[in-house]
């Protein structure tokens, strides 16, 4: 089924079409974003006025028009705090209704946070839970506490940062009186709530909406000076936080708006927005954020999902991970057989080699998802496929993954045929130098996997790994010769065996054939 969701917000209205599974899961299709800030307009005169009627109606035609021509199956349209608020507020919801034909539902602030989090948890991985989730609109301040099982607490705030932006602020950079004024109220209304937030303990904050996700790309920039893509799973301190406040408190629209990342019209709401999170953070306690990059618009469609056949959440948060893994190796038509047993033969490797590096438990998973996605760019082009799987995990915005397990996949993605991985890669180049040498660690495992099938689908049904100081031996249990193995693997074996510092022997456990030093193949005495 193909889902089109409108979400008319304060600050922006966002289009998401997207094809939806009775699974829970669904594949963005299309998206689209007019920013009209009306949450500005009714904070100024109380309504949103016959202006910003006609903005919102052309608006709203245009998602209709798009979404149509994506032969969309269903249309959900939800209005947020503006419209909540605004005095003509029905005249207008009519008036949509009956120009564009989109029925439009005005939501609470409580149904809001849940369509909100639902959200979060399908795209960010809380574990351990709860976590406390900020979302920062144009009219409100949703701030929601949960863990993978659901929502257990929210309240929606009206701290949005067109309002506090539109009723505070007086001049630009922002005076002191200025910062005055949005520090107390923000203050003055979490205060209130706090109790609330301290009784469920959350372990973790996560952000999202467009001004959170700029504040944390911006963040993210100043500490390497490289802004990410995505900010999805990405970590910033409550440090960086401040030291971010004290520089855009300093600066104009002008400049924030010449910032890496920041939308020019957007520009006048970062310092309002700055100083509220360094407030919400200072008083819950909280040393770090994590960035999410889905919200109102993907909770609908899963709402809207739900409405037809809903399968619950794994409450296990790796669950999504490897979910978000497998759609997108479906989505590329991948060899499955292949690709399975390439993971669970490099799991094993990784298991029997366990004393030769200090490989911990997420390691292991990223291999793991690493080897189901090796071959995704086949689907692009079988030359050169490795280049193709790079970018498509690159840019697939796998769901619960930081931008660094990114990286991670994109590099196993990248130097699986053969080769090291190199600074030339750019994942790889971000990595700090203890993470490169895992990563090389997880390549060199991932080639000998891959070398092991190299029929693909072929003869080796399992292996049992032997591991000292000097010397890995791999007995195969194969039900047919493995001669075309033994060859891919004279290819793939020398990163491993500088990584590990070691001899790699490949055993034929029926055979009794091995891998001797000139690349021939000799014969041996059965392995006991």
């Amino acid at each position: 089924m193909r889902i089109a969701a409108f979400d008319l917000g304060s600050n922006s209205f966002h289009l998401l079409v997207a094809d939806a599974h009775p699974d829970g899961t669904f594949e963005q299709v299309v998206t689209d974003k007019e920013m009209l800030r009306l949450g500005s307009v009714v904070a100024a005169t109380g309504e949103i006025g016959r202006t910003g009627a006609t903005a919102a109606v052309e608006v709203v035609r245009r998602f209709r028009a798009m979404a149509e021509s994506q032969r969309a199956d269903e249309i959900v349209a939800c209005a947020t705090a503006a419209f909540r608020e605004a005095s003509d507020s029905s005249a207008v919801v009519d008036r949509i209704e009956a120009e564009a034909g989109v029925k439009i539902r005005v939501i609470s602030g409580r149904e809001e946070a849940r369509l909100i989090f639902d959200a979060v948890r399908a795209s960010v991985t809380i574990d351990p839970g709860p976590a406390l989730a900020l979302d920062l609109g144009g009219g409100s301040l949703e701030v929601m506490v949960g863990g993978g099982r659901g929502l257990e607490w929210a309240v929606s705030l009206k701290l949005g940062v067109a309002r506090l932006t539109a009723e505070l602020v007086r001049s630009d950079p922002l005076s002191p009186a200025d910062v005055r004024r949005v520090a107390q109220t923000v203050t003055k209304a979490v205060q209130r709530v706090l109790p609330e937030i301290r009784q469920r303990r959350p372990g973790v904050a996560i952000g999202s909406s467009g001004t959170l996700e700029a504040l944390i790309r911006l963040a993210a920039w100043r500490r390497n000076g490289v802004a990410p893509v995505s900010v999805n799973q990405l970590t910033v301190t409550a440090r960086e936080i401040e030291s971010l406040s004290a520089a855009l408190l300093r600066m104009t629209a002008a400049e924030r708006a010449a910032l890496p990342g920041v939308d020019a019209r957007r520009a006048d709401l970062l310092p309002a927005g700055v100083l509220l999170l360094g407030v919400v953070l200072d008083l819950t306690g909280t040393s770090e954020l994590v960035g999410c990059e889905w919200a109102l618009r993907e909770g609908m469609v899963l709402d809207a999902i739900g409405h037809h056949s809903r399968a619950e959440w794994d409450a296990d948060p790796r669950a999504m991970r490897r979910e978000s893994v497998l759609n997108l190796c479906r989505r590329y038509g991948w060899n499955e057989a292949h690709s399975t047993k390439v993971a669970r033969l490099a799991l094993e490797l990784f298991d029997g080699t366990s004393a030769l590096h200090d490989l911990a438990g997420a390691d292991r998973d990223l291999l793991e998802l690493g080897a189901l996605l090796h071959d995704i760019g086949e689907h692009v082009s079988k030359e050169a496929h490795e280049r193709h799987t790079a970018y498509l995990i690159e840019n697939a915005r796998l769901r619960g993954f930081s931008p660094e397990e990114i990286g991670v996949l994109a590099c196993l993605g990248r130097f699986h045929k053969r080769g090291t991985p190199k600074p030339s890669f750019e994942p790889f180049a971000r990595m700090k130098e203890t993470r490169q040498k895992k990563v090389t660690q997880l390549v060199a495992l991932l080639q000998i996997a891959d070398g092991l099938d190299r029929s693909h689908g072929g003869p080796v049904q399992d292996v049992h790994v032997y591991a000292n100081r000097d010397v890995v031996e791999v007995v195969v249990e194969a039900d047919d010769d493995i001669d075309l193995e033994l060859w891919g693997l004279r290819r793939k074996r020398d990163l491993f065996e500088r990584v590990f510092d070691c001899r790699l022997d490949v055993v034929d456990a029926q055979l009794a054939l091995t891998l001797d030093r000139d690349d021939r193949v000799t014969r041996i005495g059965h392995h006991r």
